[in-house]
């Protein structure tokens, strides 16, 4: 099948572009994560993927927009289910990006991850396919995550230390607030 492949990062895309090139597919690469914070966070995850899509010879489209408002805006008082209104941008995107190109289906490096909400991804893809027309290639590809987490070390590739939202940001760096003792 020729399939576009959404990729949040570099060492995300490794074991499925490896895992669906064995299996025969035809892959292009779909670069859109238009609420990565800060923007310098965006521009060095665009970047590395840049450099390993070229070593692999890997086509790549990247969309550059940065719409940290837009997403800000449609997840305020709703933070807790941010990840939902992220997954449902991304996929969106990758589905117009599919029908336009007439791939036969679409799919995301977000299934890597052990950390990400996995049905939900599953779940939003196949209803996107549906109302696209472009169908949800599905592929649990978190085995293989030790794995490419080893190879992108290897090839020295940058590794992102949280998701990307402003939200996980501050999940992974905050520790609550600090006292002033004087």
């Amino acid at each position: 099948m020729r399939i576009l492949l959404h990729i949040c990062c570099a060492p995300c895309a490794i074991w499925p572009v490896d895992k669906m090139r064995q299996d025969g597919h035809e892959l292009q690469g779909f670069f859109y994560n238009p609420n990565i914070h800060p923007y310098t966070e965006f521009k060095r995850r665009r970047d590395t993927l840049q450099d390993y899509a070229r070593s692999i010879e890997l086509p790549v489209i990247f969309d550059g927009r940065y719409q940290l408002e837009d997403f800000l805006q449609a997840v305020v008082h709703r933070e807790q289910n941010r990840c939902l209104y992220c997954y449902a941008m991304r996929l969106k995107a990758a589905a117009a990006v599919a029908r336009r190109g007439r791939f036969e289906a679409f799919t995301s490096t977000l299934l890597v991850s052990p950390w990400q909400k996995h049905d939900l991804i599953r779940q939003l893809g196949e209803e996107i396919g549906r109302a696209t027309g472009v169908p949800f290639y599905y592929e649990d590809w978190r085995p293989g995550y030790k794995q490419a987490t080893a190879v992108s070390r290897q090839l020295n590739l940058y590794r992102q230390p949280y998701c990307g939202c402003i939200y996980s940001e501050k999940e992974r760096y905050y520790r609550g607030p600090e006292v002033d003792k004087a």
